[in-house]
Protein backbone atom coordinates (compact mmCIF):
# COMPACT_ATOMS: atom_id res chain seq x y z
CA UNK A 1 0.00 0.00 0.00
CA UNK A 2 2.74 2.87 0.82
CA UNK A 3 6.37 2.71 1.80
CA UNK A 4 6.18 4.80 5.20
CA UNK A 5 10.44 6.50 6.38
CA UNK A 6 10.71 7.80 9.77
CA UNK A 7 13.47 9.80 11.14
CA UNK A 8 14.30 10.53 14.32
CA UNK A 9 17.28 12.84 15.41
CA UNK A 10 18.12 14.21 18.79
CA UNK A 11 20.66 15.30 20.45
CA UNK A 12 19.60 14.75 24.63
CA UNK A 13 17.83 17.90 24.65
CA UNK A 14 16.27 18.73 21.47
CA UNK A 15 14.92 16.42 18.57
CA UNK A 16 13.53 16.51 15.55
CA UNK A 17 10.68 14.08 13.83
CA UNK A 18 9.91 13.30 10.41
CA UNK A 19 7.65 11.05 8.55
CA UNK A 20 7.24 10.37 4.65
CA UNK A 21 4.48 8.56 3.36
CA UNK A 22 4.46 7.28 -0.14
CA UNK A 23 1.92 5.27 -1.64
CA UNK A 24 2.49 2.07 -3.85
CA UNK A 25 0.39 0.92 -6.80
CA UNK A 26 -3.08 2.26 -7.30
CA UNK A 27 -2.13 3.90 -3.64
CA UNK A 28 0.18 6.57 -5.34
CA UNK A 29 -2.38 9.05 -7.35
CA UNK A 30 -3.29 9.90 -3.43
CA UNK A 31 0.24 11.61 -3.76
CA UNK A 32 2.29 12.04 -0.65
CA UNK A 33 2.14 12.40 2.90
CA UNK A 34 4.62 14.09 5.43
CA UNK A 35 4.60 14.92 9.10
CA UNK A 36 6.96 16.59 11.11
CA UNK A 37 7.73 17.16 14.79
CA UNK A 38 10.35 19.45 16.98
CA UNK A 39 10.96 19.96 20.25
CA UNK A 40 12.46 19.25 23.26
CA UNK A 41 14.06 16.16 25.55
CA UNK A 42 12.73 16.04 28.90
CA UNK A 43 13.00 13.19 31.66
CA UNK A 44 9.81 12.04 30.64
CA UNK A 45 9.81 12.15 27.15
CA UNK A 46 9.46 14.36 24.35
CA UNK A 47 7.73 17.51 24.86
CA UNK A 48 6.71 19.19 21.09
CA UNK A 49 7.04 22.92 20.41
CA UNK A 50 5.69 22.32 16.29
CA UNK A 51 3.84 19.69 14.52
CA UNK A 52 3.22 20.20 10.60
CA UNK A 53 0.80 17.40 8.75
CA UNK A 54 0.71 18.13 4.61
CA UNK A 55 -1.07 15.90 2.70
CA UNK A 56 -1.60 15.97 -1.53
CA UNK A 57 -5.35 18.18 -1.49
CA UNK A 58 -5.65 19.08 1.67
CA UNK A 59 -4.66 22.31 3.63
CA UNK A 60 -1.50 22.00 6.06
CA UNK A 61 -2.19 21.38 9.52
CA UNK A 62 0.05 23.06 11.94
CA UNK A 63 -0.42 22.68 16.09
CA UNK A 64 2.21 24.87 18.32
CA UNK A 65 3.08 23.88 22.13
CA UNK A 66 3.93 26.59 24.36
CA UNK A 67 7.80 25.58 25.66
CA UNK A 68 7.21 27.06 28.66
CA UNK A 69 4.03 24.94 30.01
CA UNK A 70 4.56 22.68 32.68
CA UNK A 71 2.08 20.16 31.12
CA UNK A 72 3.21 17.00 31.76
CA UNK A 73 4.30 15.25 28.50
CA UNK A 74 1.89 12.35 27.77
CA UNK A 75 -0.69 15.60 28.01
CA UNK A 76 0.97 17.41 25.30
CA UNK A 77 1.65 15.35 22.31
CA UNK A 78 1.15 15.64 18.61
CA UNK A 79 0.61 12.16 15.98
CA UNK A 80 4.00 11.87 15.27
CA UNK A 81 6.06 12.37 19.16
CA UNK A 82 3.53 10.49 20.77
CA UNK A 83 4.46 7.01 19.89
CA UNK A 84 8.12 7.80 19.80
CA UNK A 85 8.17 9.79 23.64
CA UNK A 86 7.95 6.18 24.92
CA UNK A 87 11.68 5.60 23.63
CA UNK A 88 12.93 8.23 26.00
CA UNK A 89 10.22 7.68 29.00
CA UNK A 90 8.83 4.07 28.66
CA UNK A 91 5.07 3.22 29.72
CA UNK A 92 4.00 1.92 33.03
CA UNK A 93 1.17 -0.30 33.53
CA UNK A 94 -1.31 2.71 31.45
CA UNK A 95 -0.43 5.80 29.83
CA UNK A 96 -3.48 8.61 28.39
CA UNK A 97 -2.02 10.75 25.78
CA UNK A 98 -3.54 13.64 24.38
CA UNK A 99 -2.71 14.02 21.08
CA UNK A 100 -2.91 17.28 18.83
CA UNK A 101 -3.19 17.09 14.96
CA UNK A 102 -3.26 20.25 13.73
CA UNK A 103 -7.18 20.79 14.13
CA UNK A 104 -8.28 18.29 17.32
CA UNK A 105 -6.75 17.58 20.30
CA UNK A 106 -7.75 13.46 21.29
CA UNK A 107 -7.15 11.69 24.43
CA UNK A 108 -6.07 8.13 24.17
CA UNK A 109 -5.57 5.44 26.82
CA UNK A 110 -3.41 2.98 26.16
CA UNK A 111 -2.85 0.05 28.42
CA UNK A 112 0.59 -2.08 28.70
CA UNK A 113 -0.28 -6.14 27.55
CA UNK A 114 2.70 -7.73 28.33
CA UNK A 115 5.38 -8.97 26.61
CA UNK A 116 5.65 -10.50 23.42
CA UNK A 117 8.78 -11.68 20.58
CA UNK A 118 7.60 -9.74 17.35
CA UNK A 119 9.18 -10.59 14.20
CA UNK A 120 9.85 -7.90 11.63
CA UNK A 121 11.64 -7.41 8.23
CA UNK A 122 14.18 -5.59 10.51
CA UNK A 123 14.91 -8.62 13.18
CA UNK A 124 12.82 -10.22 16.08
CA UNK A 125 12.88 -8.03 19.12
CA UNK A 126 11.46 -8.99 22.82
CA UNK A 127 8.78 -6.25 22.60
CA UNK A 128 6.75 -4.42 25.18
CA UNK A 129 3.11 -4.48 23.69
CA UNK A 130 0.77 -1.89 24.45
CA UNK A 131 -3.34 -1.39 23.26
CA UNK A 132 -5.74 1.35 23.19
CA UNK A 133 -8.79 1.32 24.71
CA UNK A 134 -11.80 1.36 22.77
CA UNK A 135 -14.14 3.42 24.55
CA UNK A 136 -16.97 2.94 21.56
CA UNK A 137 -17.87 0.45 19.37
CA UNK A 138 -16.73 1.92 16.61
CA UNK A 139 -13.60 3.19 17.51
CA UNK A 140 -10.36 1.22 15.93
CA UNK A 141 -7.89 -0.95 17.40
CA UNK A 142 -4.35 0.14 17.90
CA UNK A 143 -1.74 -2.35 18.84
CA UNK A 144 2.02 -1.07 19.39
CA UNK A 145 5.40 -3.38 19.93
CA UNK A 146 8.30 -1.20 21.66
CA UNK A 147 11.46 -2.94 21.14
CA UNK A 148 12.93 -3.20 24.76
CA UNK A 149 16.26 -4.67 23.92
CA UNK A 150 16.67 -1.10 21.26
CA UNK A 151 15.61 1.53 23.60
CA UNK A 152 12.13 1.35 23.30
CA UNK A 153 11.61 2.26 19.53
CA UNK A 154 8.69 1.03 18.02
CA UNK A 155 8.98 -1.97 15.78
CA UNK A 156 4.72 -2.34 14.80
CA UNK A 157 1.92 -0.74 15.03
CA UNK A 158 -1.11 -2.60 14.32
CA UNK A 159 -4.65 -0.29 13.38
CA UNK A 160 -7.67 -2.39 12.53
CA UNK A 161 -10.33 -0.13 11.87
CA UNK A 162 -14.51 -0.71 12.30
CA UNK A 163 -15.13 -2.68 9.14
CA UNK A 164 -11.82 -4.75 9.48
CA UNK A 165 -9.32 -2.93 7.39
CA UNK A 166 -5.99 -3.63 8.69
CA UNK A 167 -2.88 -1.44 8.39
CA UNK A 168 0.23 -3.20 9.93
CA UNK A 169 3.54 -1.07 9.61
CA UNK A 170 6.85 -2.98 10.87
CA UNK A 171 10.33 -1.72 11.01
CA UNK A 172 12.01 -2.64 7.90
CA UNK A 173 15.67 -0.85 8.63
CA UNK A 174 16.43 0.38 12.17
CA UNK A 175 20.17 2.70 12.61
CA UNK A 176 21.61 4.05 15.14
CA UNK A 177 23.83 6.54 15.13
Amino acid sequence: MAEVRERLEHDGRSYRLSQTWTGKGIYSLRGEATRSSQGAVAADGLRPHKFEDKRSGRDTRRAEFDPAARTPTLQRQDRLSFIWTFAFAPPRETATVAVADGKHVTTYAYQLAGRERVKTPAGEFDALKLVKRKDNPQDRVTEIWLAADRHYLPVRILVVDKDGMRLDQLAVRIALK
